[in-house]
């Protein structure tokens, strides 16, 4: 079953649920909404760090209903949204962990998004004013023209959209984010700090594009379908994936053709992907705190823990271990 809403009795309902107390923080920048009893469990953190800069941290269990909410058609800000556990569904795809949207500023149409209720969401979202955008990189950043102009549009314009893989970089100061271990005038600068580190990386990314659609594209349509079924064996096969030479095979492309055209397609070589891929999913287990390290070493394909803790640590910070005690104790 789906409750559906309009986006306003949504914020109206979830305002409504709280008390005084339950919103106070010590940091005048933060407020924390709990969700509504009879829809889920969790809260959403809105952190305004600076005038036009608002950082949103959502965390949430649904009950057995997906939640619907309907948007009219609306001025947007530039805003992007990284899904780290769970699923949300819009009009153009299922947004799950380790992907992420971007939109520039502009008109947004009315469309409708719809959280699942499958196991706990996490996500972060960012909205920045075009304004603060402009004043943060400077007069030499110019919108007006060139290779970004896409990102800041007119109210009367649709705004630009775009789907992606969140890539390693982009991970880091996700989860710098979500353990910041400081509070206060700190903590506001730290995550400010975090948030413009997003932002350089998304904006180099959208250059990289630019750059590519400039050029011209190599690979036929049914290369691309080839590369995106190779994806799909690597996921499939993510405890024992073949190598470069039968994944190539399977799919009826030669090696060359095949990693040339993964990282053109997706922005990484074919096993930093499934290197990636494993880690986020290990990363979505522990988080879940519903298996042991040994167990998320297992299931996402590493046959030595020590390896796995290695490489963990490297992308996290802290080792799987340090991970599951802290993902416990803050359920």
């Amino acid at each position: 079953m789906t409750v559906t809403l309009s986006q306003q009795d949504y914020w109206e309902l979830v305002w409504t649920s709280q008390t005084p107390d339950e919103i106070s923080s010590s940091n005048s920048f933060e407020k924390t909404l709990h969700y509504p009893d009879h829809l889920g469990q969790g809260f959403y953190r809105s952190l305004e760090l600076r005038e036009g800069i608002t950082l949103g941290i959502s965390h949430c269990h649904l009950h057995a209903d997906d939640v619907e909410i309907v948007s009219p058609e609306r001025f947007h800000d530039l805003e992007y949204y990284f899904c780290l556990a769970g699923k949300t569904h819009d009009e153009q795809e299922m947004l799950e962990a380790g992907r992420y949207f971007l939109t520039g500023s502009g008109m947004a149409p009315a469309e409708t998004c719809t959280k699942l209720a499958d196991g706990q969401t996490i996500s972060i979202n960012i909205h920045i004013e075009s304004s603060a955008l402009q004043s943060f990189l400077g007069e030499t950043f110019d919108f007006s023209h060139g290779k970004l102009a896409h990102l800041i549009r007119p109210n009367d314009q649709t705004y630009y959209q775009r789907y992606g893989n969140t890539t390693v970089m982009m991970q880091t100061a996700l989860h710098q984010i979500l353990n910041c271990p400081f509070e206060g005038s700190t903590k506001k600068a730290y995550l400010e700090s975090k948030v413009w580190e997003l932002t350089a990386l998304l904006i180099h990314q959208e250059q990289q594009r630019q750059d590519v659609n400039l050029k011209p594209n190599p690979l036929n349509p049914d290369d691309i379908e080839r590369i995106h079924h190779a994806k799909e064996i690597l996921i499939r096969q993510l405890d024992s994936p073949p190598s470069l030479l039968d994944l190539a095979r399977q799919v009826n492309l030669n090696d060359c053709t095949l990693k040339r055209g993964f990282r053109q397609v997706f922005g990484e070589t074919v096993f930093g992907y499934l290197h990636n891929y494993r880690m986020e999913k290990a990363h979505q287990l522990l988080l879940a705190g519903e298996v042991n390290v040994s167990e998320a070493s297992r299931q996402v394909g590493f046959s030595n823990r020590s390896y796995f803790a290695a490489a963990f640590r490297k992308k996290y910070g802290v080792s799987p271990s340090q991970y599951l005690r802290q993902s416990k104790n803050s359920a």
